[in-house]
């Protein structure tokens, strides 16, 4: 993989087997019918069919931080940045800091957002450990590697308590299906919603009165030394807000990769991705911004520094100045 490679300039059968699956691939992930969407690609040569020379990963999920760390997958992909700065800390549930570096950000503002039922009389987390109230608890289900439940774990610890201590108090915890969404509280059969994906369930946990708990300066400082990043839900983007409401963030979907990957084939990445980001849709207008995924902005934030080869790509690109 030199900077001199060229596109070949004939399709051998080889190049077409690999496209008619790719192509395969895509066009199953966009149907809404089709239930698999985490995708992995592995590639090798012609030749040594024992060994993969190149492994991408696209999840959401902690697995691949692992994996990625182990080497045993090239590049991945997750949402949201967050924990990628929490492993490379080597935070729990990471036993060591895992050098992960960032390639690219696909942008997505999102926060977390903790609500409440008005009935439970809850405004705070510390009404919630001093009364020691049994919430009947909404938190997403089907994978338990998801990236959200390590956050979650992670923001009740900073508040002093546990899922454990709420089943204690004779509360509840339900995995419901994804998206995320209020229906069980207006069923009266739950009393909070703990999730990311706020566009989609905030509007109907406000018009069922229902409270975004605020995080304190205490538990705020306890998630910095994770490695968390503080946000706001913002009024401007929720009128049903008193005022901005402190939390953690949830935004961005980093492109990520060892910091020993070889240079090779980062830059390769980095080149394949700027001669598709056509291809791609974004949002339904096009091309892939990438002159915003490689900036550090609040829709798409770096959770860890930017590969070596990434960097000079992208600056080469002209979109680093």
């Amino acid at each position: 993989m030199s900077e001199e490679r060229q596109r070949p300039q004939y399709i051998t059968p080889a190049i077409t087997r690999s496209l008619l699956v790719l192509s395969m691939a895509e066009e199953l992930v966009r149907d809404d019918g089709w239930p698999y969407r985490q995708a992995e690609v592995r590639m090798q040569d012609q030749v040594n069919v024992d060994t993969w020379h190149s492994v991408l990963y696209g999840s959401d999920g902690l697995r691949p931080i692992r994996q990625v760390g182990r080497r045993e997958v090239d590049i991945a992909i997750i949402n949201p940045a967050n924990p990628l700065s929490v492993a490379l800390r080597g935070s729990p549930p990471f036993e060591a800091p895992i050098p992960l570096r960032t390639i690219t950000v696909i942008p997505s503002y999102d926060q977390l957002g903790l609500a409440v039922a008005a009935h439970t009389g809850i405004t705070s987390f510390q009404d919630l450990r001093e009364r020691r109230y049994p919430l009947r608890m909404a938190l997403r289900g089907g994978r338990t590697d998801h990236c959200l439940h390590m956050v979650v774990d992670h923001v009740l610890e900073a508040a002093g308590l546990s899922l454990a201590d709420i089943k204690a108090w004779g509360g509840e915890i339900h995995y419901d299906p994804f998206p995320p969404n209020a229906a069980g509280v207006e069923r009266g059969e739950r009393d909070a919603v703990f999730d990311e994906a706020l566009e989609g369930w905030s509007p109907k946990a406000f018009k069922l009165g229902m409270r975004f708990l605020p995080f304190d300066e205490s538990m705020l400082q306890r998630l910095d030394a994770l490695g968390y990043k503080r946000a706001f839900m913002p009024k401007s983007l929720h009128p049903g807000l008193p005022a901005d409401v402190p939390t953690i963030d949830f935004s961005g979907w980093p492109v990520y990769t060892h910091a020993e990957t070889p240079d090779a084939i980062v830059t390769s990445f980095c080149r394949a991705l700027e001669a598709c980001k056509e291809r791609i849709p974004w949002q339904g207008e096009g091309p892939l911004p990438l002159d915003k995924m490689c900036t550090d902005t609040p829709e798409a934030p770096i959770p860890v520094p930017l590969h070596a080869a990434a960097e000079r790509f992208w600056r080469e690109q002209g979109y680093l100045s």
